[in-house]
């Protein structure tokens, strides 16, 4: 294949921006800062929503559907929130066109301008705890356990493929509790949820933390956070669980009727990930090869080559391919036989090696001959002729390996690059120097932590839940210091 990639260590950023495109995953958009997910990139978020939207129903939610335009008027309602938001929020201000009187083309209808003004959901938290109100009287209403799974908007100035986009994909949970214990258990499930997924699915390790207050989510008490490395040595969140105590409730009126008979506001969280979890899919696992996939995620798990020259060989590897293709899909996995007779053997090497398909299987006449297949590994990239006699029992078994390996490759690096530091020259120098993650003393102000972050770029991604109890001083300002956060340029 042609589609030759620039090489990571040369330049990370365009590296990750052409094997996104060139392996099909997304591209650019006619509206400046959107992305067209292509079919392949979408097999993938539909790999990632049918599992996590599993995990959501295993604990006990379930799926609604709330208004894509949320009234103006709502957000102002809670403070925090609107600040947070009011830089990124797209507004729909009339509802129809014209014809242009002074020449081409069409104008806006000023007498058709909306009584209020729309915004196009950047969050649903108003538009939910709105609705809320209505159906919440008593506590034999909660709690809420719901799901959505949309699409949002946030008017990003600097756009990158999954990363950040003005529009991108997501799921957003929005619970409703009696009791605050209730909230903040709710908080955290979800968070381990989001784990889980992380872990267990994507093979990318993670650190569980909560946010500081200037990084929390706008209208939150408190923000918990999984946080990945990237291989270029930069941080990326990867998911969020919010626990919003009576802030929403309050600014909407959700009271309810307790058991005692008074009356109470509802405790409230939040949480969700987006497509941004492909980017890091691409970014914690690929090489200058292309995408190397995690089995689980993986829309093409197992691809078959077949190697031949002339109509009857092609028939013989062909009843050979099927059997073995039926037999793996017996076993729960996803085979696709590449019969197509318009690309040659090495061209499909080329396209699946790039597609981070996991396993490829090659069958020439050799094979035939002898009763074997050639086995080719994405992860290792290592080659093995194994026999066909037991083959779908030998596939499964190959794909947890591949599974396994692919995290403790990332789980390796990650834990090679966290760097613990006791001066600012020290910490000024890890991230110029190796980057990664940096555990140094804070001393809990706002003021360091933005000076720090104007100096070198780096923020406090999150404090470790697991963090330990170390008195020291600050790395910037000498203060007195109980514990060390982490830090780290991110995306």
């Amino acid at each position: 294949m042609a589609k030759v990639l620039t090489k990571k260590e040369e330049n990370y950023s365009q590296w990750y921006n052409d094997l996104v495109i060139k392996a099909d995953l997304a591209e650019n958009s006619a509206v400046r800062g959107c992305m067209v997910i292509k079919p392949y990139g979408y097999a993938i978020w539909e790999k990632m929503q049918s599992v996590l939207d599993k995990m959501f129903k295993d604990t006990g939610h379930y799926n609604a559907y709330f208004p894509l335009f949320i009234p103006k008027s709502f957000f102002s309602k809670e403070a925090a929130h609107v600040e947070g938001f009011a830089k990124e929020c797209a507004i729909v201000t009339h509802y129809r066109l014209k014809n242009n009187p002074n020449g081409k083309g069409v104008v806006v209808d000023e007498d058709a301008k909306l009584e209020e003004e729309l915004i196009v959901r950047p969050t649903s938290e108003t538009i939910i705890w709105n609705t809320y109100k209505n159906w919440i009287q008593s506590y034999r209403d909660l709690p809420i356990l719901a799901n959505q799974w949309a699409n949002v908007v946030r008017w990003e100035m600097r756009t990158r493929l999954f990363l950040r986009t003005a529009e991108f994909l997501w799921q957003e949970g929005h619970t409703a509790h009696e009791t605050r214990d209730e909230a903040e258990k709710e908080t955290k499930q979800m968070l381990n949820v989001y784990t889980d997924f992380a872990q267990n699915w994507m093979g990318v390790p993670i650190i569980q933390g909560v946010k500081t207050e200037s990084e929390k989510f706008a209208g939150a008490i408190d923000t918990y956070t999984i946080e990945a490395l990237m291989q270029d040595g930069k941080a990326l969140q990867a998911g969020t669980s919010h626990f919003l105590g009576q802030n929403f409730a309050k600014a909407f009126d959700v009271k309810f009727a307790s058991k005692e008979g008074k009356l109470d506001y509802v405790w409230a969280t939040s949480w969700g990930v987006t497509t941004r979890l492909i980017g890091a899919l691409v970014m914690a696992h690929s090489d200058n090869n292309g995408l190397v996939l995690p089995p689980k995620l993986a829309p093409i798990q197992v691809v078959i080559v077949p190697i031949y020259r002339g109509q009857e060989m092609q028939d013989q590897i062909s009843e050979t391919a099927n059997k073995i293709k039926a037999s793996l899909e017996s076993k729960g996995i996803s085979v696709k036989f590449d019969n197509r007779d318009t690309h040659k053997p090495g061209f499909k090497f080329a396209e699946y090696e790039l597609k981070g398909v996991p396993v490829r299987i090659a069958i020439g006449p050799k094979d035939i001959e002898n009763n074997t297949v050639e086995i080719a590994r994405r992860d290792t990239l290592t080659k093995d002729t194994v026999s066909i006699e037991g083959i779908e029992n030998v596939i499964p078994d190959l794909l947890d390996e591949i599974q396994n390996n692919i995290f403790n490759k990332a789980l390796s690096f990650r834990n090679s690059m966290i760097t613990k530091v006791d001066s600012f020259d020290e910490f000024k120098d890890v991230l110029n120097d190796k980057g990664g993650f940096v555990l140094a003393h804070w001393d809990g102000t706002k003021d360091t932590e933005d000076r720090i972050k104007g100096e070198t770029k780096a923020t406090i991604r999150c404090i470790p839940l697991d963090v330990e109890k170390e008195e020291g001083k600050c790395v910037y300002s000498g203060k007195p210091s109980k514990f060390r956060v982490l830090f780290a340029k991110a995306y």
